[in-house]
């Protein structure tokens, strides 16, 4: 299967290093906030679109290069650090910002998707983009895409985002901003930047109708983010991946660094009486020595993308940043779960996830096995309907004493959760249950469970973030019932 993304187009004056005529930029005023998320919604979301309703005309890198022109090429005055890969990205992302965070540097953080605000999508640390900022730079933003959108068409959700990123990250001036891919790398929106270095985690079947069937083809996609002379971390894959990162990095002129192999790294699962069950790592460079390091996110496969996040950490003390042991240990610490078996509710204890893979949802069984203490689990899952549906059921079922079938209200793509009951059914002849919605079944489960059980909630970042706002709300709501009236 041949990917249906297109060669990437330039603009002549791009490919010539002149800089294009700009057009007078006027700032669109939005009414506020809400406004301003309304206009946003009004543009392609390539996150909430099926793949068969996706044009080629979509990926075209030099319309973001075109409004990024227009804003005056924000993106020239940050220096970045750029993460791609299928699973496992934005625990990289996290885990580096957290520790460059406490290495006293300003950090931008960008991510998607969100889980309950768009705001958390652009960040300083773990300060969100405010309502204001936002509404004012996408006004900005809007007005740079409008002076385009005669020669490069009308811009994307996640171009707008991107764009708004970029300005916000050099106007605040941070010292460096962590920058997850959105889709692909190639042709992602924020492959516009040349960062200090660049890590490509997992390389996992998804977004096949988009990226390629093999494994071999989504790994050429995501090792489009390597740029000549910049150095790429990855860790040991499939021999088709590494064959391809080893081929597009010798083309580019990148420099392509393994775990394990160009860099010393190690690491082991162990038990402790301070932290449970987790994983250590070891990293030792000329410059860097880290020595048994604890994983803060669960699950073993995170020892590789803390080795990630590490390799890039010191490729910046290379290059003059000050991220000595002690403060990049603290702030890896103090890395945000943020929808990562995320604890969202202590009684029943109600966990959420944003597994969305086969591989995924596999790796979220075993940590949870190795983890977490619970005497039943209860999972609730809805996903998107173009997965792997086989393959994840199978998955989540080995984990699962009971399992509750339905679908987040937010996500277009979103499974049928009567066909999914069918399809466990057919493959495991056990009994399943289904809501029609989240809301009922966590409460569907919360009755299901005692006090030594877990509710698990995954499938989608869609499902795991409605269940947070859900939750979120349900607690508000409680703790206004507590407040005795005055008087």
């Amino acid at each position: 299967m041949q990917n249906a993304l297109p060669a990437e187009t330039q603009t002549a004056a791009v490919q010539d290093n002149q800089a294009p005529k700009l057009k007078p930029l006027r700032a669109r005023r939005f009414a506020g906030y809400e406004s301003a998320l309304k206009y946003l919604d009004g543009h392609v979301n390539v996150e909430r679109s099926r793949p068969a309703h996706i044009g080629k005309d979509v990926f075209k890198l030099d319309r973001m290069r075109a409004i990024l022109e227009q804003l005056k090429n924000p993106h020239h005055e940050v220096k970045f650090l750029h993460v791609a890969g299928t699973k496992g990205k934005g625990s990289v992302v996290e885990m580096a910002a957290s520790a460059l965070s406490a290495c006293g540097y300003a950090t931008g953080v960008y991510t998607s998707p969100h889980l309950t605000d768009i705001r958390e999508r652009i960040r300083i640390g773990t300060t969100l983009i405010s309502e204001d900022e936002f509404t004012r730079g996408l006004g900005h933003v809007a007005g740079a895409a409008l002076a385009v959108e005669g020669d490069h068409g009308p811009a994307t959700y996640f171009e707008l985002i991107t764009a708004l990123a970029f300005r916000y990250f050099a106007e605040r001036a941070v010292d460096i901003a962590v920058v997850e891919v959105g889709l692909g790398g190639r042709l992602d929106s924020t492959n516009v930047i040349t960062p200090e270095a660049s890590a490509i985690t997992a390389i996992q079947l998804e977004h096949t109708q988009l990226l390629g069937g093999t494994l071999a083809e989504i790994a050429r996609e995501k090792a489009g983010i390597m740029k000549p002379g910049v150095t790429t971390f990855t860790f040991p894959q499939d021999e088709a991946v590494m064959a391809v990162f080893r081929e597009v990095a010798q083309q580019v002129g990148a420099e392509l660094h393994v775990l394990g192999e160009q860099v010393d790294f190690s690491w082991r699962f162990e038990s402790s009486p301070e932290l449970g069950p987790h994983a250590r790592v070891c990293l030792a460079t000329s410059r860097s020595n880290h020595e048994h390091l604890p994983v803060p996110l669960p699950g073993q496969h995170q020892a590789y993308n803390c080795g990630l996040a590490l390799a890039m950490l010191d490729k910046l003390r290379e290059r003059g940043f000050d991220t000595g042991e002690r403060p990049v240990a603290v702030g890896l610490a103090r890395t945000p779960r943020l929808g990562r078996l995320e604890e969202v509710w202590r009684s029943p204890r109600i966990l959420i996830d944003g597994a969305h893979t086969t591989e995924s949802i596999h790796a979220l069984v075993k940590a949870i096995g190795a983890h977490i203490r619970y005497d039943s689990m209860v999972v609730v899952f809805g996903c998107a309907s173009d997965k792997d549906l086989p393959g994840m059921i199978d998955k989540i079922g080995l984990g699962a004493d009971k399992i509750i079938f339905t679908k987040s209200s937010s996500n277009p793509r979103a499974a049928d959760p009567v066909e999914l009951q069918h399809l466990f059914v057919e493959r495991h002849g056990k009994m399943a249950q289904v809501e029609p919605t989240l809301k009922d079944a966590i409460n569907t489960a919360a009755r299901a469970v005692g006090r030594g059980d877990l509710i698990l909630v995954t499938g989608s970042f869609y499902l795991a973030g409605e269940a947070k706002r859900l939750l979120r709300e349900a607690a508000e709501k409680k703790a206004a019932s507590q407040v005795e009236p005055k008087g």
